[in-house]
Formats: C-alpha cells, sequence, structure tokens
C-alpha cells in the first residue's frame, strides 16, 4: 500500500504542467542529440547544467533523466535507417539494424527498437520503484567507514566494466580524484594543488570538469573527422511485424530487460555495457546465430531493451545510496549538489516529491518517446542532412555562456578550455573520460568519509576491517581485482567490448 501511496504522490508531481513541459523538453532533446551522432547525452547534460539553476530541484531532474534515456531512443534511429548511431549505446544495434532495412524492413526493424525501449523503460521504472525503498533503509545502516568502503567497491567496478585497457581506465579514475583535492582543504584551511592562482582557491567546478571533458571535447573531436553521411530515401513502411517476427523479438528482449535491468545497477555499468552484453548473449543462445550481421531482430530487440532498462535502473544507487554509477548519473550528482540537495538515502525522507516524482516522470516520459520516435521519422533523418559545421559553433557559444553563468567569471571558460583540449588528448590516446568524471565526483566525497571514520575510531585504521558491512564491501573488491587477473575472465571482458 505504501508503494502505491508514494506512487500516487509520484504521478501528481510528474503530471503537473511545468513537470509535462519539461518532462517533454528533457526527452525531446535527448531524442534530438541520440539522432545527431557525435554530441551525447553526457555533453549535452554537461551543456545545460547552468540552465536548471532557475528551475526547481524536481524539474531539472525530470528534465536531465528525459535527455538520458530519450537519447537511447533517438539512438536506435539514424543507426538502422543510416548505419549511424546516434548514442554510443546503438552501435550494436546498427550492425542487424542496417541490414534489416537494407532488406526493406526498416519499419520492423524501428518497430521493434520502439517496442523494447518502452517496454524495458516501463518494467525497469517498476523495479526502481520497487526496490529502491528497501535499498535506501538499508543505506541508514551505513556508516562513514561503510560508505569509504562502497565508493572504493565502485570505482573498481568503473574501472573493471569501463571499454578498453584497464590500465587507462585507473589512471583516468586517478586522475579524477587528483583533480578532486584541487583547493582549498575545509578542514585545515591548507590550499592543494592552486599553485597560487586565485581561480583555483575553491576548487574545480564541477561543471567546468564535465563541459570541458564532454561538451567542448566532443565538439573537437567531431569537427576533426571527415562529414560523411548517406541520406535514407527510401520510405519507411510496414512498421507492423510478422508473427513470425513477434516470437522472435519478444523472448529477447524479455532476456534484454532483465540484463539490462541488472547491469545498469552496478558501477560503472550502464547503457552501453547492457546492449553489448546483451547482443553478445543473443548470439550466442539464438537458433539463428548466422543470421546475426545479416539481419537478425534479436540483434535489435535485445540491446535497444538492455540499454534503454540499464538508463532507468541506473538511478537505484544515486537515489538510495547517493553513488554515481556511470558518467551520467556523475553528473546528475552535480544537479542536485547545485540544487543543495545531498545525494543519498535522505533524499526520500526529506524530499519525496522529488524522488516519487522523477520515478513517476519515467513512465510519463516512456510514453511521450514513442510518440516522439515512430510518428517523427521523417523529422529525425532530415536533421541528418545539416552539416555540422552550422551546429558545432552554436554548441560552443551556448557552453560558453552556460560556463560564464556560473558566478560571472570569465576564469571558468579559461579552465574549461584547457580541459576541453585534455579532454581531446585523451580521446585520441584512446582513453575513455568517464571515469575520470566519477574519480572527480567520488573523490571529496571519498576524503570526507574516510576522515570521518578515523575520527570515529580514534585514528585507528582497524575500523575499515572490524565494521561487518565495510569489511564485506572490502572483501568483494578485493574478489573483484582477483577474477579480473584470471586470464581467461579478462580475454572474456576483451571480447565483451569487441563484439563486432
Amino acid at each position: 500500500m505504501d508503494l502505491i501511496a508514494n506512487l500516487s504522490l509520484g504521478f501528481a508531481t510528474a503530471l503537473s504542467l511545468q513537470n509535462l513541459l519539461y518532462a517533454f523538453i528533457g526527452c525531446l532533446l535527448g531524442t534530438l542529440i541520440g539522432v545527431l551522432p557525435g554530441i551525447g547525452p553526457v555533453a549535452t547534460i554537461a551543456m545545460l547544467l547552468p540552465v536548471t539553476y532557475g528551475l526547481s530541484p524536481t524539474t531539472a531532474l525530470i528534465m536531465l533523466a528525459g535527455i538520458f534515456y530519450g537519447a537511447q531512443y533517438g539512438g536506435s534511429t539514424t543507426a538502422i535507417l543510416v548505419n549511424l548511431p546516434g548514442e554510443s549505446s546503438s552501435v550494436v544495434t546498427a550492425i542487424d539494424g542496417y541490414q534489416m532495412a537494407r532488406r526493406g524492413k526498416a519499419g520492423t526493424a524501428l518497430f521493434t527498437a520502439g517496442f523494447g525501449s518502452f517496454f524495458a523503460g516501463c518494467v525497469a521504472t517498476l523495479v526502481l520503484a520497487a526496490f529502491a525503498p528497501a535499498l535506501a533503509e538499508l543505506a541508514f545502516s551505513f556508516g562513514p567507514a561503510d560508505y569509504f568502503s562502497l565508493m572504493v567497491l565502485g570505482l573498481v567496478g568503473a574501472i573493471i566494466l569501463s571499454s578498453g585497457s584497464i590500465l587507462k581506465a585507473i589512471c583516468m579514475i586517478l586522475m579524477g580524484l587528483l583533480l578532486g583535492l584541487i583547493g582549498t582543504d575545509v578542514n585545515s584551511g591548507v590550499m592543494r594543488y592552486t599553485f597560487g592562482i586565485p581561480a583555483l582557491f575553491d576548487g574545480i567546478d564541477f561543471v567546468c570538469v564535465a563541459m570541458g571533458l564532454f561538451g567542448f571535447a566532443e565538439v573537437i573531436s567531431n569537427l576533426s573527422l571527415k562529414d560523411k553521411r548517406e541520406t535514407f530515401t527510401n520510405k519507411v513502411s510496414g512498421l507492423w511485424p510478422s508473427m513470425a517476427d513477434f516470437k522472435r523479438m519478444l523472448p529477447a528482449v524479455f532476456r534484454g530487460t532483465t540484463l539490462g535491468s541488472v547491469l545498469g545497477i552496478l558501477p560503472g555499468g550502464g547503457a552501453v555495457l547492457s546492449s553489448f552484453a546483451a547482443y553478445t548473449f543473443e548470439k550466442k543462445i539464438s537458433k539463428y546465430s548466422d543470421e546475426f550481421g545479416k539481419g537478425a531482430i534479436e540483434g535489435v530487440a535485445g540491446p535497444e531493451s538492455a540499454n534503454n532498462a540499464a538508463a532507468q535502473t541506473s538511478f537505484i544507487p544515486l537515489l538510495t545510496m547517493g553513488i554515481p554509477s556511470n558518467a551520467v548519473m556523475a553528473l546528475m550528482v552535480g544537479a542536485m549538489t547545485i540544487h543543495n540537495i545531498t545525494p543519498g538515502p535522505q533524499v526520500m525522507q526529506n524530499n519525496p516529491e522529488l524522488f516519487w516524482g522523477l520515478i513517476a516522470s519515467m513512465w510519463v516520459g516512456n510514453l511521450m518517446l514513442v510518440i516522439l520516435n515512430l510518428p517523427m521519422l521523417g523529422v529525425w533523418v532530415k536533421l541528418l542532412t545539416i552539416p555540422y559545421r552550422f551546429l558545432y559553433p552554436a554548441i560552443l557559444v551556448f557552453c560558453c555562456i552556460g560556463v560564464y553563468s556560473l558566478n560571472s567569471n570569465v576564469a571558468n571558460i579559461y579552465i574549461t578550455a584547457i580541459l576541453s583540449v585534455f579532454g581531446y588528448v585523451l580521446a585520441k590516446l584512446g582513453c575513455e573520460a568517464a571515469p575520470m568524471l566519477l574519480g572527480f565526483v567520488l573523490g571529496p566525497m571519498m576524503e570526507e568519509y574516510f576522515r570521518r571514520a578515523l575520527i570515529l575510531s580514534q585514528g585507528s585504521y582497524s575500523t575499515f576491517v572490524t565494521n561487518p558491512i565495510s569489511l564485506s564491501l572490502l572483501v568483494a573488491t578485493a574478489g573483484l581485482i582477483t577474477i579480473m587477473a584470471v586470464p581467461s575472465i579478462k580475454k572474456k571482458r576483451q571480447e565483451a567490448f569487441q563484439e563486432d
């Protein structure tokens, strides 16, 4: 009964005129940046963080969440029609989706992606509503030592589940932790790594880091690429699949939803990992494995369901523990901090309208996305004909205005510009910036909980292993590290991200 009452409160909040409007804006922007390759939800949310200053916390988070899961929908459209994934989680959708389009089944592929996304989004939101309160109650039993150990586990999980080299991911985490140390130490008042520069005395603003590493850096990276796009000119028809297609599609949707719901909760997990894992799983168990890469409907249904389910359940660790599971969730932490809200279990008690309104808005948003995507296919494909050289100057100007508006300080623009060059270099070196952002967000929090734990234990480091919860989390961390050292598992990890 509590769940029904809470959801009633959530829908009353989500269905207010203002929240409906901003949910629609978020879904529309999410679809747009999903369709336009090279921007992505991380860069877009980073750019829009300053805009949320004038909104209520609930409205701001509803809009930003809509951008995140809306991008998962939009990315599949261009992946299927022009073999150009608009979002990284849609890379595997392009493999079979585009082949279906070439065989005259573009409508079926788009319906499969839309149905899988809608079903997975709704189910994963139900999982979020059902399990989040219980996890929040559990989080209240955590002490400082437990939170520190949980964050260590989260960072190790982010390293293991990030694509590419583990060594590079470790370096990115460490760089993020070091960036988080810049500024004045709250406890001692000592300046750390400021080099006498006044602009660094209060540390580097989160928005500058996010916008530099993702917003500006994405623009530079994409302008360096040759713009080779083909426009899908064939008429999309036959959206409704045949009965044989339904029989093959539905089990893949169920499996993808289940897999994505689980992987979305894991630290470092999310839409990208889930879509790759779902495609690999479908290919291994399918009776039609020889069709994969040639237009297998399971190759669209599984990944699209998985990435949308993961997009929703990745909110669970954020809302219940205050721990971001991926780069987008790290940005959501920044958005909550901007509005003086501390992420964690107390959000449910102190801001029930925000907590349940955000959850209810996801059902509303999923319905909006179905309406936005299928009937407006022609509009989205037409957008692909706009040259990037016209889009990106406007994006850069918008970014600069947003950074300057933080505290009317030109120094923020210089810091963002320096970080953007750094982000571009990282991209060229094949390093993911997402673990660095997680390290930057979690670093100061880890330091705070570490100090609190030592103060309560009168300086005894044994508090981290004598507390049962902390010890369990550290053992789990050590287990993850040990498992990843096994050559066969290490090889499997590399294959999962190289599936083509």
